[in-house]
């Protein structure tokens, strides 16, 4: 039953550190909504696209495109809005009267002709649905992380929340004259910042989607920036390498893979590995610092990674990292460390990269008004200086819990996160799930539900299962009215299913039944945690 680190080396090798997000409509031929008969047909032809008038709508082209491979032919229209808002909503020569959109990662930019922008659309496409994106009112390649604010402060505005919702109005509005018909569905799915975005939807502007993915989503985005500070100013200039965190991740999982029961190669809840690195890791000796051991200042370091950013009085300000999220991926011996956070590893250029990189720039260019491009990281003081992301927060963290509005005209919700995330915090989309429970009564679980992911790391990738269709389960919800009492994540290596789990409504948890593969989800039971 035991999962060895062969095993483990093995899955770290076949996987790329980013991979794929998730499986959106992978089970759509089982869907009781029926999403992929698409029957609806133009009332217009492409080209008469163009001529439309819309408020906000400062440009726009259509072009009708051949179908090619598994993409049908559709009509793709590009738009802006005002000011620098552009935007591409494709529409199938053959619809399912639905409408789907995905969001942009870190500090957004992305173009929607971009080819990964296209390929996000793409599988909403071949199901039929008119299919929408947006670049949040600027390009990242002309306009690197939020340095957008510069050239125009409204940028700021249109990236926090404003850019996604009038895309979303004005593509389905597209989309309703094209084929003379309302749209019937809205669906949202996007990861990290993106699902942000997913989150503030629901907030602000509850009538644009029906159903939402947020899967990891950066629903505290200040929090994030503080955390990203905090973890920076702690291991600055210690000298951590790859193969200290590889010591580390050895140890985190040698005394806590088997907590839950099970001797995997996963933590399943990480909040029962009660690290203490000073004492569970190997010490250099006094004078010693080499790759077998950890100096007392670096064993100080990862701690405070692990414990999250606080007061001096002991006041915690926002979760820090879980234990394992410094998980395993292969090295030249079979085991080494990620770029956790995408920070803790310096570049060899002394530069800030990860998730530093996206914190400071919020600090800098979003949180300051005007921005304060030089301010320097280390002036940063948790006793004094948190308030500085307060007029920041109103705008841009997804921390209203009041989703009485989405609720009430049936609008559902699916998070999902992995409890290894390496970029972001896990336990900030956990805090928030619990609050909005909280907030709207005992059966608040009939329109919004979490998924945990063991071993994932941030949006896919990992030792866990992490390949999940949430989209076709919440169709299914929204249509059908089939609540999700589990979904199934698989690990895909090489196009084969080499293990499977399922994944249950927190606080649920999976346990193993004692019989047969540990690496089947039919073996496997939800359960109380």
């Amino acid at each position: 039953m035991k999962t060895t680190w062969k095993l483990i080396a093995a899955l770290g090798l076949a996987l790329p550190l980013h991979g794929v997000l998730a499986q959106p409509f992978a089970n759509a031929s089982n869907s009781l909504a029926g999403y992929s008969r698409a029957v609806h047909t133009p009332g217009m032809a492409c080209s008469a696209v163009a001529s439309i008038a819309l408020p906000d709508l400062v440009a726009i082209s259509s072009e009708a495109i051949a179908a090619s491979g598994e993409s049908p032919a559709h009509c793709r229209v590009s738009g802006m809005l005002d000011p620098e808002i552009t935007f591409v909503v494709e529409l199938p020569d053959n619809w399912n009267g639905r409408f789907f959109m995905v969001g942009n990662g870190g500090h957004a930019g992305q173009r929607p002709d971009s080819p990964a922008q296209i390929a996000a659309r793409s599988g909403a496409l071949r199901h039929g649905f008119a299919a929408a994106s947006t670049n949040t009112g600027h390009n990242s390649d002309e306009e690197s992380g939020a340095t957008f604010v510069l050239s125009n402060p409204q940028k700021a505005i249109d990236y926090a929340y404003r850019a996604v919702h009038l895309t979303a109005v004005t593509a389905k509005a597209i989309t309703a004259r094209y084929y003379a018909r309302p749209v019937d569905y809205a669906y949202w799915n996007s990861c990290s910042n993106g699902g942000r975005q997913g989150m503030l939807e629901a907030q602000r502007y509850p009538d644009d989607f029906d159903g939402i993915v947020a899967i990891a989503p950066w629903v505290h985005q200040t929090g994030f920036s503080m955390g990203a500070i905090w973890n920076h100013q702690a291991v600055a200039n210690i000298g951590l390498t790859a193969d200290k965190l590889a010591l580390l991740a050895e140890h985190v999982m040698a005394k806590c893979d088997a907590i839950d029961g099970l001797e995997d190669g996963l933590i399943d809840d990480p909040r029962y590995c009660a690290i203490d690195v000073p004492a569970d890791v190997p010490a250099c000796a006094a004078g010693q610092d080499n790759d077998s051991c950890l100096t007392p200042a670096q064993a100080e370091a990862i701690q405070k990674v692990y414990d999250g950013p606080r007061t001096s009085d002991d006041h915690q300000i926002f979760p820090g990292f879980e234990p394992g999220s410094e998980q395993l991926v292969t090295g030249a011996n079979g085991i080494a460390a990620s770029p956790w956070m995408g920070l803790i590893v310096p570049n060899e250029a002394g530069g800030f990269t990860g998730d530093f990189g996206l914190g400071i720039g919020t600090l800098q260019y979003l949180a300051f008004d005007p921005p304060r491009p030089d301010y320097d990281f280390r002036d940063f003081d948790f006793d004094r200086d948190t308030g500085l992301f307060d007029r920041w927060s109103r705008l841009a963290d997804a921390q209203d819990t009041d989703l009485s509005a989405f609720r009430e005209k049936g609008g559902k919700v699916i998070m999902t996160y992995g409890w290894a995330d390496q970029i972001l915090q896990p336990m900030m989309g956990v805090e928030y799930y619990e609050r909005a429970l909280a907030a709207n009564g005992p059966d608040a679980k009939d329109f919004i539900r979490l998924f945990m992911l063991p071993g994932m790391t941030h949006c896919a990738g990992g030792l866990g299962p992490d390949q999940n269709d949430a989209m076709t389960a919440v169709i299914d919800w929204v249509e059908a009215g089939v609540v999700p009492v589990k979904l199934e994540a698989r690990k895909i290596v090489n196009g084969e299913v080499i293990r499977s789990r399922p994944l249950c409504p927190y606080p649920e948890v999976a346990r193993y039944d004692g019989s047969g593969s540990i690496d089947a989800a039919s073996n496997f039971q939800c359960v109380a945690p």
